[in-house]
Parts: C-alpha cells; structure tokens; sequence
C-alpha cells in the first residue's frame, strides 16, 4: 500500500530540536478532544546551514518525541523545500518531501510541449461548470496558454525531482508536496486547474499544493489582505481539487497546503468553516513559531533566561539588515516601532513576553519586535551550547508556552471550535 497522508497534517517546526515532545503534546490534548491530526516535522536546508545541524536530527528528535510520548498514530519528517541539487541528504531521514520548483515558474517552455498539453486537455476549453462554484470558469485556448507558459516547465521539474526521489526511496513510500507558493502572483482557480492537469500529466502521485494564495503571509504575524476574497478563493481551490482528482485520476485525498500558515488567525475561522462545509483535508506550516514560544519561555522564567532573551534581541538589532534581507518578500517591519536594545535591557519579563506574544489585542503587542526575532534564529545558533543549555534550565516554561501556543491558538481554531 502507498503511504497516503491522513485528512488533516499539522507541520511543526523546531529550529533548535528541543520542543518535538512539547509540540506532540498539543496534538494529543486535540486527539483527546476527538480530532485526529498527524505531525509533520519540517526543517528546511537552509535552517540546517543556519543552525549547523544536521539533516538527521530533525528525524531524530521526532522519532524520540514520538516514543517517549507513545504516540501510536502516524508522523512524518518534511524535507522542506528541496530541489535536486540538496535532495540526497535528506533521502534516508524523509519520508514527506515539499518540491520547490520556485526557480522554474516563469521560464518559458517549449512551444511544441505547451501546444501539445493544450491539445491533451480540449475539454476545459470553454465555459467549465464545477461543483462548489457559483459561475461557470471561462477557459480559453489563450488563457490555458498563458498559464501553460508559466507554469508547465515548474511541473516538468517537479516531475523529475519526483522520479529521483522514487528511484532511491521507491515509488509509494513517500508523501509528494508540490509548492507553487514562491511567486509574485496567487494562482486564480482555473490557473490551478491547469496546474493540476500538468501534475497529472507529469505522473506526480501529489498528495498536497501549495498554491500562492492572495494576500500576505507575512512570517509568525497574522494574515495580511482581505479575509473575505482568501474565503472565497479557498473555497474556489478545493472545488478545482476534487473536480481534478475525479477528472485527471489524481490521488483521491489531494489537499490544499497553507505555508507560512503560522499564527494567520483572521483566516482560521475561514479555512476551517471551508472544511467543515466540504469535507477537505488541510496541511498547514507553523514552522517558525516554536522558536518565538522558546524566547518567551526563557523570559518568563525571569533571571538568566530572561537575560538571554535581551541579549539575543540586542544582536538582532545590531544585525537585522543581514538577518532580514533573505526574508525581505514575508517580513514587514517599521524600524521606527523597533524598541533600542537599552530600552529593552531594562524590560522584565512581562514586558519582554508581551511585546513578543502574538495577542493582537494586548497594547505592548510590537509586530515588528515579534517579526526581526523571528528571522534572528541565527542569533541564537551563534550561542551554541549556552543558548542550548538555556533551553534545558528554562524547560518548563517553554514547553508550557510551546504546547499552548499549539493547541490554544492553532489546532483549536482551526479544527476544535
């Protein structure tokens, strides 16, 4: 049997691998509560260079998390965003792979290829009615085209990133993610459905997209755009999933994956009144949030925690150009709203937690303090074994704030309320 993915997958991320049991715990208190959701831990290479950690180590402290938990039910490890030229090392530690073909959207295709995908497809040349949405979708020849243009040489790399990692690991022992999310425009419905033929055509047993949705997903703040239009276009998507799993033969639970989904609230309630109302599955990425919870931890545990916590910020200040640049497309931040590291050096831990804890409402909630923290990881992987043996004197409090920022702001809104 193919390993197939359950309904619902939850993408955990753990930069510093000390919180896998911490994060396990908050989808047990949802399996309690009678919602099934699988972990996916993910950690991407270009956090494992940051860090200087290894590519087995990700597996490692999930697997660990799993046992001393006795978790009986499925998890797996993302090699998050991978392409042919990093794949290998990740090959004997995965078993979920996100295919990144970002570079490859854009570049133009063969002529002959794109007229001959054209002509594959002549029944979604016209007015196409799907279940689910309203209007028909008006498909031309040139439209189909256009998308062709932009997208099939993506699929084609996608297809061959695919074949590889099949060829050393074997077909059907591995879930297969196709990321079409790094690009400057979202994917319209009948774009997607075009996407979809492609992967069919290509032969990618896709089990989750990651389409480029409207709005920002800024990195661990809330949702940028308007919440009405990602509802509808949302909903748009998973009608064009199921009409293209029925039509095309694509594996039957085919879900939308939300990347950067980490602390999108406003969209919450919409994602999980579209799941309700469809029956849809969903996988969603939470990855950076963890590490936030962690310098929350070590300031609520006050002392030396708390005082490591300035410091990593202090750093972050001094060095937020070179931290920021490559997150530049999914950060927004004022550097006039940026506290001096003096000013935060005489915080205490009420004042350091609540600038940084993502509650929208609390008047010293700063965005952008929360936002530079949150790609000055480095910072703290620079500290080596003092910010590791930090984690392990102050790990009471974190793995509290980790497990409740999990499950009180994530799971339960998305799957519980």
């Amino acid at each position: 049997m193919p390993l197939t993915i359950e309904k619902f997958s939850f993408g955990v991320g753990d930069r510093f691998a000390h919180q896998g049991k911490a994060q396990l715990a908050a989808i047990i208190k949802a399996a309690e509560q009678g919602v099934e959701i699988v972990p996916v831990w993910n950690k991407s290479n270009r956090e494992h260079q940051t860090i200087g950690s290894e590519i087995n180590s990700c597996r490692a402290a999930a697997d660990a998390a799993v046992m001393d938990l006795g978790w009986n039910k499925s998890h797996y490890v993302d090699a998050d965003h991978i392409n042919l030229k990093i794949v290998d090392p990740f090959l004997d530690n995965s078993d979920f792979y996100t295919i990144d073909v970002a570079d490859a959207i854009g570049t133009p295709a063969d002529e002959a290829e794109i007229h001959a995908f054209i002509d594959s497809i002549p029944d979604l040349i016209g007015s196409l009615s799907i279940p689910g949405i309203p209007e028909p979708l008006e498909m031309t020849r040139a439209s189909i085209e256009a998308t062709a243009k932009q997208y099939l040489n993506a699929v084609k790399l996608a297809g061959e990133i695919y074949r590889y990692i099949a060829s050393k690991n074997g077909e059907g022992n591995f879930v297969t993610e196709v990321s079409m999310d790094e690009t400057d425009s979202p994917q319209t419905p009948p774009e997607l459905l075009v996407i979809l033929a492609a992967i069919a055509r290509e032969g990618i047993p896709v089990q989750t997209i990651a389409p480029k949705f409207t709005g920002r997903f800024n990195k661990g703040v809330d949702y940028v755009g308007d919440v009405a239009q990602f509802e509808k276009e949302f909903e748009d998507d998973l009608a064009v999933i199921a009409f293209a799993v029925e039509k095309y033969g694509l594996p039957a639970n085919l879900k939308l994956s939300v990347h950067s989904g980490s602390d999108k609230f406003s969209i919450y309630g919409p994602i999980r009144r579209a799941l309700a109302k469809t029956g849809a599955g969903l996988h969603i990425k939470t990855a950076g949030t963890t590490w936030l919870e962690e310098l929350i931890g070590l300031a609520e545990a006050d002392g030396a925690g708390l005082e490591l916590a300035k410091e990593v910020y202090a750093k972050a200040f001094e060095n937020s150009e070179a931290l920021c640049a490559p997150y530049a497309t999914v950060i927004d931040i004022d550097p006039a709203q940026l506290p001096l590291p003096d000013e935060v050096s005489q915080w205490n831990a009420s004042q350091y937690v609540s600038a940084l804890r993502h509650d929208p409402n609390h008047p010293e909630f700063n965005s952008s303090f929360r936002q530079l923290l949150h790609v000055g990881y480095k910072i703290a992987a620079k500290m080596g074994d003092r910010y590791l043996n930090m984690l392990d004197q102050c790990e009471e409090s974190i793995s509290r704030n980790v497990t409740e920022n999990l499950y009180e702001r994530h799971l339960k809104p998305l799957f519980l309320n």
